[in-house]
């Protein structure tokens, strides 16, 4: 298939594109850096530009694209947060319904904080409603509203609700893995909140199997079985380093002092379930947490 990609350069992007190749699937990327690459399209959100030749004879789109949300959200941020998601998933219709482009599939990220940023033993499926409508939320709800706009020009729109994405070379683990390498790797605030994790090789696998196989649509939640506590996490990941855990917990107040409002990401937790995807046929690699991390620290 000829897939257009938004967000390939980021950390999952780069995992996608692999298997897309190695599958002999035809990749073109939105790049807002104009480039000799025939693969790469410029584009420019803020201009409402887009090169229409990447609409050519095009079966799929994913879109990734996001700014990262570990920045500070000041208010121009909070804009930017936006619009990179919704405003150029809106722009990617306009040109498909310019170019009379249907395709076969649009694919979108989103993210696990859907549900609201709360700790809550309850296990949410993908049907299960908001526990809480913070700004996290409100950016997915939006996000998800953008993708199913392309309902009436594709076959299948996918919303994939993505949970921390674990990965050597990007995302949070290399900074949860800094705090065990100078041995002070220890419980965030009550180390009762739920960390929902996948590993980024599985997530990318993920996106292609949502692409080849129809049965897929709607939401899923990107989330791998083992889900655990912050301190089961921060404990396991300091065993498989060779580190020392600390049985003293960092207390919440620092952390929202040190990021604001973005430190409820740390701080609060639930559980997601994953059925929906592996009743529907798809495979994890990393099943378990302790698999992940050996794979990740070694």
């Amino acid at each position: 298939m000829n897939i257009l990609i938004t967000g390939g350069t980021g950390l999952v992007g780069r995992y996608l594109i692999k298997i897309l190749k190695e599958k002999k699937h035809t990749v073109r990327l939105l790049t807002r850096k104009k480039t000799p690459n025939p693969e790469n399209f410029h584009w420019n959100i803020a201009e409402d530009y887009i090169d229409e030749a990447a609409f050519e004879n095009l079966d799929a789109i994913i879109h990734l694209a996001g700014a990262n949300i570990s920045k500070p959200w000041t208010g121009s941020y909070r804009k930017e947060l936006y619009e990179s998601r919704v405003r150029s998933a809106a722009l990617l219709k306009k040109y498909c319904l310019e170019k009379n482009v249907h395709l076969q599939s649009f694919i979108s990220s989103s993210g696990i904080n859907y549900y609201g940023t709360v700790t809550s033993d309850q296990i949410l499926t993908e049907k299960s409603p908001i526990l809480k409508h913070d700004f996290l939320s409100q950016l997915c709800v939006a996000w998800e509203s953008a993708a199913e706009d392309f309902e009436d020009i594709a076959r299948r729109v996918v919303c994939v609700r993505t949970a921390m994405v674990l990965a050597k070379d990007g995302g949070a683990f290399p900074l949860l893995k800094k705090t065990t390498d100078y041995h002070v790797a220890s419980a965030l605030g009550t180390g009762k909140q739920w960390m929902n994790w996948i590993h980024a090789e599985d997530l990318a696998r993920m996106y292609v199997y949502a692409l080849e196989n129809v049965s897929v649509e709607g939401k899923i939640n990107a989330v791998a079985d083992d889900v655990v506590t912050n301190k089961v996490f921060m404990k396991s990941l300091a065993k498989t380093s060779g580190k020392t855990f600390l049985p003293v917990k960092i207390p919440a107040f620092i952390m929202k002092m040190a990021l604001g409002e973005m430190s409820g990401i740390i701080l609060e937790g639930t559980r997601a379930s994953n059925d929906k995807i592996k009743t529907l046929g798809f495979r994890f690699k990393y099943t378990k947490l302790s698999e992940a991390l050996q794979e990740l620290v070694h």
